[in-house]
């Protein structure tokens, strides 16, 4: 039996420094951290960006199939994404976190192993936080600040008409991971014995259990020199995305299923599940990769990046937000992907 340390044992003041004890600074920005009133940043002439993010038990994650040190992980992870989709660098978070007694000190411990693997990873200071009971279940807010040389930010409103839609890394993959993931739970809540079978399966299981923020992405415009007109995550699905890009600037869009960036892995486990693979591409999400417009001049600095696809490009309002199929059919886009209520 592992040992179990109460929360209470600690108290607020003795668990917050328990978890954060081992922190260590990245960035010259921070200049006072964790341990005081609030945390005090200097970012030496550059601009400021700032995203907030709530995670909470049954709605974003299930903890049934999701080990803490993962969630830690990833909480982090989505919040840099979009820091990341700003053309930003992220610097700094700060982690609140609503526990019920059924969390031990231990089981928070391996929640900021994840925490601190995300910070060691993209060098980014853990600044501050809160901890409260909750009544119910988890909670975790997590809020992200970066830094981005004065107006270099790029916004979702600014695309033009004939830009490239393009996408990093490829779609569909965490959504099915999801699937699985959920076949499997229910599989164990009908038959406890049946051990879980993901075997095979570790791309799309990582996918949504471990995503990455796409920081190498970022990097790589700056080295090329290269703005994107327009630019934002994928969280809730391309499909959803690339309608908010074109709303936002008030045009159309056109965009290639045969261009759709899909991992073999990803397309073996929709055709095992009966699911098509563009669908789970366009409309899955939690993919946490960039989407952005480019100029066509543009396009020979990305052509090299096997990491970026041009899935499309942006046309006039009147056109619509067009999907052209493989077979040559033309749909609507629709937004299929996840709608919070």
């Amino acid at each position: 039996m592992e040992n179990r340390t109460e929360i209470s044992e600690l108290g607020e003041f003795g668990l917050i420094d328990h978890l954060t004890k081992n922190f260590e600074t990245y960035n010259v920005s921070t200049i006072e951290s964790i341990g005081d009133d609030a945390a005090v940043m200097d970012h030496f002439g550059k601009q400021t960006v700032m995203t907030t993010d709530l995670l909470i038990e049954g709605i974003h994650f299930d903890l049934m199939y999701t080990p803490l040190k993962h969630l830690g992980y990833k909480s982090v992870i989505v919040n840099l994404s979009d820091v990341y989709a700003m053309n930003a660098q992220p610097t700094q978070i700060t982690i609140s976190l609503g526990i019920t007694n059924r969390f031990s000190v231990e089981a928070l411990s391996e929640f900021y192993e994840g925490v601190y693997a995300a910070c060691e990873k993209y060098k980014v200071d853990l600044v501050g936080g809160d901890t409260s009971a909750s009544q119910k279940g988890f909670i975790i807010s997590v809020t992200a600040i970066g830094e981005v040389a004065p107006d270099q930010y790029i916004k979702r409103s600014t695309a033009q008409k004939g830009d490239l839609i393009c996408v990093s890394g490829d779609l569909g993959g965490a959504f099915l991971g999801l699937t699985l993931l959920e076949r499997e739970k229910k599989i164990y809540m009908e038959n406890p014995k049946v051990q879980p079978d993901l075997e095979g399966e570790d791309y799309i299981v990582g996918r949504i259990l471990k995503p990455e923020a796409r920081k190498d992405i970022i990097e790589f415009f700056e080295k090329q020199d290269l703005r994107p007109t327009a630019m934002m995550d994928v969280s809730d699905g391309v499909s959803s995305e690339v309608l908010h890009l074109s709303r936002k600037a008030g045009l159309g869009c056109k965009v290639y299923e045969d261009k759709l960036p899909i991992n073999e892995a990803t397309r073996q486990a929709a055709f095992k599940f009966g699911l098509d693979p563009t669908v789970c591409a366009l409309n899955g999400g939690e993919d946490y990769e960039l989407i952005f417009t480019i100029r066509q001049e543009d396009h020979d600095k990305i052509v090299l990046n096997e990491e970026i696809s041009v899935i499309g490009y942006m046309t006039d309002v009147e056109e619509g937000c067009k999907f052209l199929t493989k077979g040559g059919n033309t749909f609507d886009i629709t937004a299929q992907g996840w709608k919070a209520f």
